[in-house]
């Protein structure tokens, strides 16, 4: 027996991911994206974790989100805790996982009725030769 919905209206939901594209709803995009639990989703300028800057995190800041999960990209890396001190300092939790499980785990999150962002890298396309 369910108990709750699988999506609350008015929510933002991650509904496929691919290595070059996530779609919330049926919007699909190309690039890294900040998707809060409601209101319009953000294009976010890094697309691999060693372009993260402290900046990043305060755009991620202005969504004020009680939880935010960071998708790395295609595998699971860890960025400086410095780069995430303004979020930390707000105790505003965060987790790192790779790409994948993230959107799998904000979804969740938002079917729960959770304020929670997802921080999503996506890296471009490698140029073909």
């Amino acid at each position: 027996m369910k108990f709750q919905p699988d999506v609350l209206a008015g929510t933002n939901v991650i509904t496929r991911h691919d290595t070059d594209a996530l779609w919330v709803g049926n919007q699909r995009f190309g690039h890294s994206l900040l998707v809060p639990w409601q209101g319009a989703v953000l294009p976010w300028a890094p697309a691999r974790p060693e372009d993260l800057l402290p900046a990043h995190f305060d755009a991620v800041l202005a969504l004020q989100p009680e939880l935010v999960i960071f998708g790395s990209g295609p595998r699971l890396k860890f960025v400086s805790p410095a780069l995430l001190r303004a979020l930390i300092e707000r105790r505003i939790g965060v987790e790192t996982m790779d790409t994948a499980a993230a959107c799998r785990t904000y979804n969740v999150l938002v079917s729960e009725g959770r304020s929670a962002v997802a921080a999503l890298l996506l890296a471009p396309p490698a140029p073909q030769d």
